[in-house]
């Protein structure tokens, strides 16, 4: 059983760290991941760093929602931005497998706020706003994964 835990949780650290910038929660799988192994006997991290983990994860989850509305708004973004930000990174993600990502929410964006009305000065701007913040928060959220997966890394050599 503790061996199916430790390979569940190695699965879990990095599926959460290709989360990271894919659309699911790569950081609350990652977290998942730290907690499986934490069970198994191949590991005994501190409730200290799980419970310091665990507020990072809910702490970047909810972030992940502001930061990119947060950049657009900053450099003048709207709701038509936001919307076609979204749309962009979703359809980028089929149209280009692994990279269509990025420039599909930057190209979102552009086309959002073209079609809600705004000039191209402005709406290039608000893009590129919206394509920072998106890079912040996935540039966060890998590095909260490479963090637990560092410390999954050292709990378990350190009990062997």
């Amino acid at each position: 059983m503790d061996f199916l835990l430790l390979i569940l949780g190695g699965l879990c650290l990095l599926v959460g760290l290709a989360g990271s910038v894919l659309p699911i929660p790569g950081p609350a799988l990652s977290f998942l991941g730290l907690i499986l192994i934490h069970f198994s006997h191949f590991a005994d991290f501190s409730t200290y760093m799980l419970f310091m983990f665990g507020v990072l994860t809910v702490v970047i989850a909810v972030l992940d929602y502001y930061i990119p509305i947060w950049g657009m708004k900053r450099f003048g973004g709207t709701r038509n931005g936001t919307i076609g930000a979204i749309v962009g990174g979703l359809v980028g993600i089929f149209v280009i497998p692994g990279l269509g990502l990025f420039p599909g929410t930057f190209l979102g964006a552009l086309a959002g706020e073209l079609i809600g009305g705004m000039v191209m000065n402005k709406a290039l701007k608000s893009a590129f706003g919206s394509f920072l913040g998106f890079i912040t928060g996935i540039f966060v959220q890998v590095a909260l994964c490479i963090a637990m997966l560092v410390y999954a890394g050292y709990g378990v050599y350190d009990q062997m």
